[in-house]
């Protein structure tokens, strides 16, 4: 086979196969919105996961009170977590996760149980966990 079209043809299968690893990819049942627990300043957030990469990452969309008023922080549109990565069976982990009311970074691990997603952080021995709902 000549040399530019058995390049030509191996680039075009590589291509394909990364669409269809990345079409599969998407359809990842923790890509979507959640919504936090209050943290400690009784704030709740709402928390949009996708995919990045082969990885998953999370933003920070927004942000309400106790009322369900919407505030104005200025962790709005700071990523929250990144590489993280699937292990099967809805359990997630790796990557680094940033906790923004003390400005540390931790190791997360997350369980995805239908429209609940428990998501847990630790930075040395010290450790934090919500429950997360899908909005």
């Amino acid at each position: 086979m000549l040399p530019v079209l058995r390049n030509a043809l191996s680039a075009s299968v590589f291509g394909v196969g990364i669409f269809f690893a990345t079409v599969a990819f998407a359809g990842d049942p923790i890509i979507g919105t959640w919504k936090t627990e209050p943290d400690r300043k009784d704030l709740i957030s709402h928390i949009q996961i996708t995919a990045c990469g082969d990885k998953f990452c999370g933003k920070i969309l927004s942000a309400y009170d106790k009322s369900g008023k919407e505030v104005q922080t200025k962790n709005i549109g700071k990523r929250l977590f990144w590489d993280v990565a699937s292990e099967g069976g809805g359990k997630y982990g790796g990557g680094e996760f940033w906790v923004p009311l003390v400005n540390v970074e931790a190791v997360p691990t997350m369980v995805l149980d239908g429209d609940q997603l428990k998501v847990k952080g630790c930075s040395h021995h010290v450790c934090g966990h919500q429950t997360w709902s899908r909005l």
